[in-house]
C-alpha cells in the first residue's frame, strides 16, 4: 500500500548522542513538565559534568597521576563535542526567535 510523503507508519526509536540521556516525549511525560527547557537543562549539566571530568584528568596527566593519557584525550574530545553541540543549539534558537520577532514586525 502506497503511503502519502511525510507519513510515518512506525516510530523509531531514536538513540541519544553519547554522554546524553534519552529523553521521554510522551505526552504524559509533556504534562509532567519534560519539555525542551527540561531537555535543555539536563544537557548543559551533562557538559559541565565533562568540562569537569575533562579538567579533572587533565590535572591528573600534568601532574604524573594519570595511568593512561587516553582517557583524557577521549574526555577532552567528548566534552568539546558536546560544546559544539550546544552552541549550535543555542545558535538556532536564537536565530528561530529573531526570525519570529521579525515576523511579528
Amino acid at each position: 500500500m502506497f503511503s502519502p510523503v511525510g507519513a510515518v507508519s512506525a516510530v523509531t526509536p531514536v538513540m541519544p548522542a553519547a554522554g546524553l540521556q534519552a529523553v521521554d516525549r510522551t505526552p504524559a511525560a509533556d504534562a509532567a513538565g519534560s519539555g525542551f527547557a527540561v531537555a535543555l537543562g539536563g544537557a548543559i549539566d551533562q557538559l559541565q559534568a565533562a568540562q569537569s571530568t575533562s579538567q579533572a584528568l587533565a590535572v591528573k596527566a600534568v601532574t604524573g597521576d594519570l595511568d593512561d593519557v587516553h582517557d583524557y584525550t577521549i574526555a577532552a574530545a567528548q566534552a568539546s563535542t558536546m560544546l559544539e553541540l550546544t552552541a549550535a543549539v543555542r545558535n538556532k534558537a536564537v536565530e528561530a526567535f529573531t526570525e519570529i520577532m521579525r515576523m511579528q514586525a
